[in-house]
């Protein structure tokens, strides 16, 4: 039987008493009786949808209420007369005047006003930036498995594992690594961390600012994703300095939360535009490749190796109206759904990656205790 079908089942012991009857007379029998219980309602029902409602009913209360009551109040002011009276009345009896026509008309205009003013602002998307590394950067998948053989870090059997990934993973061979990746020396460090992050960032930042000609003053939110190296300062406090931002720019700095955190980046800021009228936000996403090599033979771990380069994607969000034509999306829709609260999505990541991260750290104290 299926888990599903047996956690639906409810087991109840039931004491029967002493029996008197063969067999069993005189000693003490149970009896178990199995029940099927009733669904769990959060399982049936997705609650999201009661959730919408309840917005839609929150935000548009209004309407609802007042809508309604005038439709009746008119419905029975007509229903009262006949079609000759209300003919009569519309076209002999009825009294125009300047005042009150101008009167409700200015209520209209200021009706229609308010309502599209109350409701939540557009999100667009001006234009975006993507990071491309210089020609002497680029790497091949030929030219990829040699240098890894050429580094001698890994043994035949990691460079045959690496060869049929990298064969089957989709990256071509338009893709770029850092230089101190295929070095004698250690690539994991917070310098090589601190170089990289620097050259992509500030190279698609720069891109950004010139296509769209908006000074890095000009922008009220900063929302920077970087999952895995997360120094101190912080990557959004290096892209506030570079660029001398403004004082009091929202900036955040979201880490440790794998390839969906693009997604949360984005809704980030479109809370802090929803918020923050006529501004601009821009939203980096990236990762360190260098940062982030695996120099060993746990072949678990070297599939990252195999999939991700070197790259960096910016984009400039506004909710400013002036901004409309000449805006490239708009942003309509955008649904998240976390899994966190289910087991086998939490433990879906494997332990290695841990201990991974737990070598970066070890070479990160080793740094530190040696600067000392």
């Amino acid at each position: 039987m299926a888990r599903n079908e047996q956690d639906l089942l409810s087991p109840e012991i039931v004491n029967c008493g002493i029996k008197s009857s063969e067999p069993n007379s005189g000693s003490l029998t149970f009896s178990v009786k199995v029940q099927r219980r009733i669904s769990d309602f959060l399982q049936l029902v997705s609650l999201k949808y009661v959730k919408l409602g309840y917005h839609y009913l929150i935000n548009h209360g209004i309407y609802l209420a007042t809508i309604p009551v005038l439709v009746l109040v008119l419905s029975a002011e007509v229903g009262s007369l006949s079609r000759e009276k209300l003919w009569k009345k519309l076209s002999e009896d009825a009294c125009y005047d300047l005042a009150i026509v101008l009167f409700f008309f200015t209520v209209f205009v200021f009706t229609i006003f308010v309502y599209f003013m109350s409701g939540p602002r557009s999100i667009y998307l001006i234009d975006f930036a993507c990071f491309r590394p210089h020609d002497d950067l680029k790497v091949t998948k030929e030219q990829f498995i040699e240098m890894a053989r050429a580094s001698g870090k890994f043994d035949e059997a990691s460079l045959q594992f690496q060869k049929r990934i990298v064969k089957s993973s989709g990256v071509g061979n338009e893709t770029y690594l850092p230089k101190a990746v295929m070095s004698d020396e250690n690539s994991a460090t917070m310098k090589e961390g601190h170089l990289e992050a620097s050259t992509m960032m500030f190279g698609a930042l720069n891109e950004l600012f010139e296509k769209t000609r908006i000074r890095p003053k000009d922008v009220e939110v900063l929302v920077v994703n970087c999952s895995i190296f997360n120094p101190i300062l912080s990557l959004s406090a290096m892209i506030i300095n570079h660029y001398k931002m403004r004082g009091n720019v929202l900036s955040y700095n979201l880490g440790g939360m794998g390839c969906s955190a693009g997604l949360i980046a984005v809704d980030l800021a479109r809370d802090m535009l929803q918020a923050n009228p006529n501004n601009y936000a821009v939203v980096v996403n990236t990762e360190m490749v260098g940062y982030n090599w695996y120099p060993g033979r746990d072949q678990s771990i070297l599939v990252s190796n195999c999939s991700f380069r070197m790259g960096c994607s910016v984009v400039l969000l506004s909710n400013c109206r002036r901004d409309y034509l000449r805006v490239k999306y708009s942003l309509e829709h955008l649904v998240r759904i976390h899994r966190g609260a289910d087991g086998r999505s939490f433990r879906f990541v494997p332990s290695v990656f841990f201990h991974h991260s737990c070598l970066d750290c070890l070479t990160f104290c080793d740094q530190f205790n040696a600067t000392l």
